[in-house]
């Protein structure tokens, strides 16, 4: 692949020559179509962060020979060219490029050489460059399909800037007997104050707490958690969730809400507490966020269909379908008011889970599926948008689905701190392996086409046979590494004991726990 930038170029009558570092690549008596190339991953007709990685990709086209040339209204264009079909785009320029042409249009021009030594020209791929930048890391879990492998395979926790192809591993189960490692939890999407939870056959349930420069231990990993905004406690779910598997469905695999119940562990005193609103013993309570200002928590709610827990699959549970219910919270005085179902399952006819609130507070996304609790195995899974101003206003909430879903399981959200992208997770591109993608929400809610996150190698997710899960923004790189965490799980001492409750017990013990 040869890199570089136009020194003359000329283009008169179908003669087109560029010289592109010293060497000059000659294109004479080219044909225009009508139609753009054909490039992987589709990097067209979207909005793009403007610190993001370079989005190459690769031409999907027949030929002998590759020319793209990259270019906006300011600042000089680039050409790459090659024998390789991938278009590798030097990353210098790159951030040069889009940082002087934010809010304008980012234009490729591809030209293939075919086997008759004649040129194509397609019509040019056009982007839009966003005026507000993305966070600048994505912290997920990275993984092989569960069950495929013996104790399920390797599974890490990774962090990735945004702005290159730079990756660092946090956590993963490889190296050292960890254990399965998930639900990654960041305060105000801030590095420093984070919680990790780790399932270890030697050591036990835990969660990691990261706090400044230090990581101690809880004795009990915690559900599904959300931090409140002051940081004074971290509402999570208690979970009993069995996996079954099916034999002829489009669903492979089905977690099962078998009883889940909300409470909350209180950081500077270590304890553990619930709410008769959040343990209901005929309802199932699980996905907690927080609003924004902190007053309220939502969080996805249904009956309960059965008694005998140790039934599988229980009576119903392909019935049970999920409202999005609300309860106001007073931190200061530590007193929750009356849970409110903002929207009724039975309205909607499916089932609703991950509730997700924008920054500034204007928005809240959910999934929906046609039922259950869990969206990344249901292929039935779309995202959903509520209007929290509006909302206010009417005392309505209106909800609509998003157009950027596909007809394969969209899920887990996550926000950047000025509420203008989220990421999300897509088994779009084939049905089977997550992968996670970034899109642009403007000032009216409408979300933008998608685009899949950049890799070095354009090839790399045709090949890779690992599922990119739970992703999460955040505002910078955790200072601890590997080697930190490791050591945190396998020899530190557990330094926070708090006594967290059953699904059973939560449900029946309102008020603190002892």
């Amino acid at each position: 692949m040869i890199f570089g930038f136009v020194l003359p170029a000329v283009l008169a009558a179908g003669l087109l020559m560029y010289y592109i570092s010293g060497r000059a690549v000659h294109i004479d008596k080219y044909s225009d179509t009508d139609r753009q190339a054909r490039i992987y991953p589709d990097y067209s007709s979207t909005v793009i962060p403007p610190d993001i990685a370079p989005l190459n990709f690769m031409v999907q086209e027949d030929g002998s020979y590759y020319l793209a040339r990259i270019y906006c209204d300011k600042g000089e264009a680039m050409e790459v060219s090659g024998r390789s079909p991938k278009i590798m785009i030097p990353a210098g320029r790159w951030h040069e490029l889009l940082d002087k042409n934010r809010g304008g249009q980012l234009n490729f021009d591809i030209f293939v050489r075919a086997d008759n030594n004649r040129w194509v020209k397609y019509r040019t791929i056009t982007n839009n460059i966003a005026g507000e930048n993305i966070d600048s890391y994505l912290v997920y879990r990275r993984m092989h399909p569960p069950f495929n492998y013996p104790k399920r395979g390797p599974i890490g926790i990774f962090e990735r800037d945004l702005k290159s192809f730079d990756e660092k591993l946090l956590l993963d189960n490889h190296r050292q007997p960890i254990g399965c490692i998930n639900c990654h939890t960041f305060l105000d999407k801030q590095p420093d104050k984070a919680l990790l939870g780790v399932r270890n056959s030697k050591y036990g349930e835990m969660t990691l707490l990261m706090d400044g420069k230090t990581i101690r231990r809880i004795d009990r990993k915690l559900g599904y958690t959300t931090w409140h905004p002051s940081g004074r406690l971290a509402v999570f779910s208690i979970d009993k969730l069995p996996v079954m598997f099916h034999t002829a469905r489009d669903v492979i695999y089905e977690t099962v809400d078998m009883n889940s119940s909300l409470a909350y562990l209180v950081t500077d005193s270590n304890v553990v507490k619930t709410s008769p609103e959040l343990s209901r013993s005929d309802r199932l309570e699980t996905w907690p966020v927080w609003s924004a200002d902190g007053r309220c928590l939502y969080y996805c709610s249904a009956s309960k269909l059965w008694t005998d827990e140790a039934k599988m699959p229980p009576d119903g549970y392909d019935k049970i379908k999920y409202d999005l219910v609300r309860i106001s919270y007073d931190v200061d005085s530590d007193k929750w008011g009356e849970a409110e179902t903002v929207i009724l399952s039975k309205d909607t006819g499916l089932s609703i889970a991950m509730p997700r609130t924008s920054p500034d507070g204007r928005w809240l996304t959910f999934c929906m599926q046609d039922y259950g609790f869990f969206p990344p195995w249901h292929q039935s899974s779309d995202l959903y948008i509520v209007d929290l101003k509006a909302a206010q206003e009417t005392g309505r909430f209106e909800y609509r689905r998003l157009n950027i879903n596909s007809d394969k399981s969209e899920s887990w959200q996550s926000w950047s701190r000025n509420s203008r992208w989220i990421v999300f997770s897509s088994k779009r591109a084939d049905g089977g392996f997550t992968r996670s993608y970034l899109s642009y929400i403007d000032e009216k809610g409408e979300a933008h086409k998608p685009l899949i996150v950049p890799q070095k190698d354009p090839a790399y997710y045709s090949y890779s046979m690992e599922a990119f899960n739970t992703p999460e923004l955040t505002a910078g790189p955790i200072w601890a590494g590997a080697k930190q965490l490791e050591r945190a799980v396998l020899r530190g001492s557990t330094e926070i004991i708090v006594k967290t409750p059953a699904a059973s017990e939560a449900n029946a013990v309102p008020g603190q726990v002892e």
